[in-house]
C-alpha cells in the first residue's frame, strides 16, 4: 500500500516538475516540436528519482506519452477560444498524470 506520505511527495513533484520547470517557451511549443516535448518529459523526470531511476524513466515515458495528445488538443481548443474545454483538458491531463505516477510506484514498490 502506498502512503499518503508517498502520494503527497509525488503530488507536489508532480507540481514542480510539470509547472514550475517548465518554461512558456516548452508549455507553447511542446505540441509541435517532438524534440521541445522529449526535452519537457527529461526535465520532468528529473525530480522522481528520488523514487529511484526506473520509476523517473517510466515517468519522462508516460508523462511525453499523456502530453503528445494533451498539448495538441489544448493548444487547438485555445486556438478556437473554448476555453472552458481547454481547462476541462488541462484538469484530465493533470489527474492522468497522477493517476500514472501512483500506479507507477506502486507497481514498481509491491
Amino acid at each position: 500500500m502506498i502512503s499518503i506520505y508517498n502520494i503527497l511527495l509525488l503530488l507536489w513533484l508532480h507540481f514542480i516538475a510539470d509547472f514550475l520547470l517548465q518554461s512558456t517557451y516548452v508549455a507553447k511549443n511542446k505540441y509541435k516540436d517532438l524534440k521541445i516535448l522529449a526535452y519537457h518529459g527529461t526535465i520532468y523526470s528529473l525530480p522522481f528519482f528520488i523514487f529511484g531511476w526506473k520509476f523517473a524513466l517510466l515517468t519522462g515515458l508516460f508523462h511525453f506519452i499523456v502530453d503528445f495528445i494533451t498539448s495538441k488538443i489544448t493548444h487547438k481548443l485555445y486556438d478556437m477560444n473554448e476555453y472552458h474545454w481547454f481547462f476541462v483538458v488541462i484538469g484530465l491531463d493533470q489527474a492522468i498524470h497522477m493517476t500514472i505516477l501512483i500506479f507507477t510506484l506502486k507497481g514498481l514498490t509491491q
